[in-house]
């Protein structure tokens, strides 16, 4: 499948993409990274006013981090561009001490990217809850819809209309035909209506020039000198755990709805090799893209790394060559787009009355909770940690110890049931009885497991207490693991 195909591999054609022996697979790929293409150009010059730079700059960014993350990204029909959360981490950078720092900038967050990637950072989503994951996704439709009210308000009342056409055409033309994408036949209708009726409504134009040429590579114009990269290293590493964040989270959401399985550790990796080439071409860098992700592969049906490379490269010539079309395209249109994205993306299971009925308390908390903190700061990556934080607080179960006396009186049998971590080992040392009980004190582990040295601390704790009672302890039923680290580590960590 072209999902596990390797940079090389793809290149060759070793492995035929389906999309060279399939026209049915070309044709979806070709017009989803026509309809990206499109989506980008407002959104990439909209996050380059937020980074304070030209919105050239945005532009060639989604240009080099599209067509570079399709040859080494890991998760296919995945899109990588400039994005807000990135914008956001940088733009004080270019603000104090200009654009040479931030190009610095991106090209050491890409190293740093690689590095982590390379020590399996990946690895930590398998640690999200799925309530977390949830709360992402529907945060993600909140935001997504939320961008586009300040292009709802304060406009000519034709803009209603037409997003409203646009919401319709695309609900509606699919059930016609599915041949061409409905985002891009509302796209061209709409241009169409509004150009040849001479309707004065906000264009792509309005936004900014678009470049009339494509990048050309070169150094960032800073001294290399170790004050340089100090003042932009922080930036750097902040920028490479967002983007890395956002684009696992988005990884797996792909994941899910193309049931399919990528490799975490490559795109890591890739995001960093994109950002790297960003960087030398100018560019303010980025990571994937989550809206333009849902348009490619929900709303276009896209499953290879060919609509990725597209949308890259869709992007440059419709700037270059189409750009007096494209800056007619009026906002309204991308803006029902964008609307229908959010719709299509929030997870309205998830707040049925029947789900939140049966869904544990606690689930729906943290899918709150992860809510409420990324739109209150607009970065996913936060709502995310917060959430995961939120979700070890509300399921941390403490270990249940209960207490069985053996009928002569001599022994008490103390089972252990659980997990033991640093949450739960903490309060397993208050549940013993250590002045009561007989001198000879069992600990059945056969029910538990060791996780960490802060319970084999609290074992060794147990034991002390014991001790200094004159009574023996023995600890029984540890699993080979359990059994290996309580035989590495007891004995030097415990306290009286």
């Amino acid at each position: 499948m072209s999902s596990t195909l390797s940079p090389s591999a793809w290149l060759r054609g070793s492995r035929r993409p389906s999309w060279l022996s399939d026209p049915k697979v070309l044709r979806t790929e070709v017009l989803g990274g026509l309809v990206v293409a499109l989506a980008l150009i407002p959104e990439a010059i909209s996050f380059s006013v937020i980074a304070g730079v030209d919105p050239a700059v945005g532009l060639f960014a989604s240009f080099t981090m599209a067509v570079t993350i399709a040859l080494v990204g890991g998760r296919p029909a995945m899109i990588s561009a400039a994005t807000g959360a990135v914008a956001l981490v940088i733009a004080p950078l270019n603000r104090e001490h200009g654009f040479g720092y931030l190009v610095a900038a991106v090209i050491l967050a890409g190293v740093f990217q690689i590095v982590l990637g390379a020590l399996g950072v990946a690895k930590l989503m398998r640690f999200v809850p799925r309530s977390v994951m949830v709360g992402f996704v529907n945060s993600l439709a909140i935001l997504i819809f939320m961008a586009q009210v300040p292009e709802m308000t304060d406009v000519p009342w034709p803009v209603y209309p037409l997003i409203a056409a646009g919401l319709a055409m695309m609900v509606f033309f699919p059930k016609l035909t599915t041949v061409v994408p409905a985002p891009l036949v509302s796209i061209v209708i709409l241009t169409v209506i509004t150009v040849a009726a001479g309707i004065a409504v906000p264009t792509v134009g309005d936004k900014g020039d678009l470049p009339s040429s494509l990048p050309v590579p070169g150094l960032p114009d800073v001294p290399f000198t170790l004050d340089t990269l100090t003042t932009v290293a922080p930036f750097a590493f902040a920028m490479a755990l967002v983007g890395l964040m956002e684009s696992l989270m988005t990884a797996k959401l792909v994941d899910d709805i193309t049931d399919t399985r990528s490799s975490k550790t490559r795109e890591s990796v890739g995001q960093g090799v994109a950002n790297i080439v960003t960087g030398f071409f100018g560019g303010m860098g980025g990571c994937a893209m989550i809206g333009q992700t849902m348009i490619n592969v929900r709303v276009s049906g896209a499953r290879t790394r060919l609509s990725t490379f597209l949308a890259g490269a869709f992007l440059m010539v419709l700037c270059i060559v189409f750009g007096p079309v494209v800056s007619d395209i009026p906002m309204a249109a991308l803006v029902a787009v964008m609307v229908m994205v959010s719709v299509a993306t929030f997870d309205w299971h998830s707040i049925a009355p029947r789900t939140l009925r049966r869904m544990p308390l606690g689930e729906t908390v943290v899918m709150l909770v992860t809510v409420v903190c990324v739109v209150a700061t607009h970065n996913l990556a936060i709502g995310v940690v917060v959430g995961s934080i939120a979700a070890m607080v509300v399921f941390a179960r403490l270990a249940e110890v209960t207490a069985v006396t053996d009928p002569d009186g001599g022994t008490v049998v103390y089972r252990v049931t659980g997990e033991l971590f640093f949450a739960s080992s903490n309060e397993l040392v208050g549940q013993f009885s250590y002045g009561t009980d007989p001198d000879r004190v069992v600990i059945d582990l056969s029910a538990a497991h060791i996780w960490d040295a802060s319970s084999v601390a609290a074992l060794d704790a147990v034991e002390t207490k014991y001790a200094q009672r004159g009574k023996t302890v023995e600890i029984v039923g540890l699993n080979e693991p359990s059994a290996r680290m309580h035989k590495t580590l007891s004995g030097e960590l415990a306290g009286g």
